[in-house]
């Protein structure tokens, strides 16, 4: 991976993780501590907002956000597949806001991507799944909520 692709996928990284520490970024790129501290410098001149926290690791400055410029095709295709299996898999609720997050990234993808996801969408398929008739619609989503919110479910 050249320079300017890593620097670009740390940026990512930071943008997609509340506190990242140099030493995951090393190991996730196969770099030394010393090259991450110039990353994170480069990044730093570049504008963007970079908190250090000695000992703890890297943060963006709250409310700081690039839109992703673009995505691979694989990973173009994972959003396609992860849609099937969520529309196929989860709740109504948990279906409705993927589909409202997916637009938002599809909103950003360069033309060919999202004519290749719209290619694609008919040859992808999930088989149906049993889904009892006393499933509980938005389930899943009061399940999540309660785990974040330490909460006991009965």
């Amino acid at each position: 991976m050249n320079r300017i692709d890593r620097i670009s996928a740390i940026l990512i990284q930071l943008q997609s993780h509340s506190l990242v520490k140099a030493q995951q970024i090393s190991e996730r790129f196969e770099i030394s501590l010393r090259t991450v501290y110039r990353d994170i410098r480069v990044l730093e001149e570049a504008g963007i907002p970079v908190i250090g926290n000695p000992g703890r690791g890297y943060s963006l400055a709250e409310g700081f956000k690039l839109p992703p410029l673009m995505f691979a095709q694989e990973e173009a295709l994972s959003f396609l597949v992860a849609e099937k299996l969520v529309h196929e898999l989860t709740d109504s609720s948990n279906n409705r806001h993927y589909k409202s997050g997916i637009e938002k990234i599809k909103s950003v993808m360069r033309f060919a991507d999202k004519k290749m996801l719209d290619t694609m969408d008919t040859c992808i398929s999930v088989l149906n799944t049993y889904k009892p008739s006393v499933y509980k619609p938005d389930i899943l989503l009061l399940i999540l909520r309660n785990i974040y919110g330490r909460k006991l479910l009965r």
